[in-house]
């Protein structure tokens, strides 16, 4: 085994190899990766490999997750589950300041400015890689980024596992997400890795994306990768993204969205939507908040706090008249047409990355693809009767 000091590409063993990487990933980061938790495939705080979801597979649908045992023992073959890394680098509730008042009436504010853990993120998927470059620019960039957002990203040590068994709900090919992470151009991982299981033997193609990438592979068991290994593991990739089941339609979306406002379909989809918000939940990119106030009953020490918040929550948009968007079929609206179409306004990019969690954790279904299809052949069939219409 190689040691040398900068390792851009190697092969590491699914035992040994991945055993030493959380070993050397724990010496000052919590490790962070997905584990079997009452019945689902969830992202945990980890202390060994041993706790990685081996030989463990999901069926997924329209409303239904369902975990199965694989009749192999390949740790990274199932899909997103109903976590994404955001829980980590945007939680669901932070506090942001305190503020004290002394005996004689004196207000002390303080920021919470503390020291964010460091994390090391195993097991992330190229969706949910874009998802996390997509929040850098719209928390972490601009004149007036989240700073604890910044300092908790700045800490992360990031290990992309390229998927090579895509669920029915993935789409990640039409939006351009995955399933690989890319084999030319700046790398938005610090380590990616890529699962192979054949007569050779169960393995990891590993690439370094950074010099931290390559000072932990230096430190792993390892040997050169061979070009048999590279090309196996090349085409489980482009075999994952032939087998992607779902797709977005083929079309602009933003333009779509912009022109169908009108559309008949959002009745139809609004007499379906429950606005439960577990869309929004567990999209890896939706980022709305909303601010807490509490205090003491002595009024002497209050706290303000940040939690997310939902656009299907029927407060969000409330206002001194009330709230401004009422209706099922107004929220709904709002959503997809931000998600697909006017993010593009904002950020210069999609708001969707194909992850495909928005529709297995929808109690009732719905399903973003089939939504933006719809709306599409509406739209075209306008077009279409319009042009046919005589003058």
């Amino acid at each position: 085994m190689s040691h040398s000091a900068a390792v851009p590409e190697a092969v590491i063993s699914a035992s040994e190899g991945l055993a030493t990487l959380v070993d050397v990933l724990a010496e000052d980061r919590t490790v962070v990766g997905p584990a079997l938790r009452d019945g689902a495939i969830v992202l945990t705080e980890i202390s060994s490999a041993d706790e990685l979801p081996h030989g463990c597979g999901v069926e997924l649908t329209a409303g239904r997750y369902r975990l199965v045992r694989r009749a192999d023992p390949m740790i990274f073959a199932h899909s997103a589950g109903p976590q994404s890394w955001k829980a980590y680098l945007h939680p669901q509730r932070e506090r942001l300041w305190t503020v004290d008042r002394d005996a004689r009436g004196r207000l002390a504010f303080r920021e919470e400015e503390g020291e964010p853990p460091a994390y090391a993120f195993l097991g992330v998927r190229p969706c949910d890689l874009r998802a996390i470059a997509i929040q850098d620019r719209v928390l972490g960039g601009g004149p007036h980024a989240d700073t604890a957002y910044r300092r908790r990203r700045d800490r992360t040590f990031i290990v992309a596992v390229e998927c090579t068994d895509p669920g029915a709900t993935c789409f990640c090919t039409s939006m351009g997400a995955g399933p690989g992470v890319g084999e030319d151009g700046p790398a938005a991982y610090d380590l990616a890795l890529t699962e192979v299981l054949d007569e050779d033997g169960h393995r990891f193609r590993a690439r370094a994306g950074s010099r931290a990438g390559e000072r932990v592979l230096a430190r792993l068991p390892r040997r050169t990768c061979d070009p048999a290994t590279r090309a196996v593991a090349r085409q489980a990739v482009t075999t994952a993204a032939q087998h992607m089941e779902r797709a977005m339609p083929p079309v602009d979306l933003h333009t779509l969205m912009a022109g169908s406002l009108d559309a008949a379909r959002w009745d139809d989809v609004a007499s379906r939507c429950l606005t439960c918000g577990n869309c929004t939940m567990v999209c890896p990119t939706c980022f709305c908040t909303t601010t807490e106030d509490v205090t003491d009953l002595t009024g002497d020490h209050a706290e303000r706090w940040q939690r997310w918040d939902s656009c299907f929550d029927l407060d969000f948009s409330h206002l001194h008249g009330g709230p401004v968007r009422a209706s099922a079929r107004s929220r709904y609206r709002q959503w997809l047409t931000h998600k697909l179409g006017t993010w593009h306004d904002q950020f210069g990019e999609s708001g969707c990355v194909g992850c495909g969690r928005c529709i297995v954790w929808c109690p009732v279904g719905i399903d973003i693809t089939e939504e933006a299809a719809a709306l599409h052949a509406e739209t075209r069939g306008s077009r279409t009767t319009d042009e046919e219409a005589p003058s």
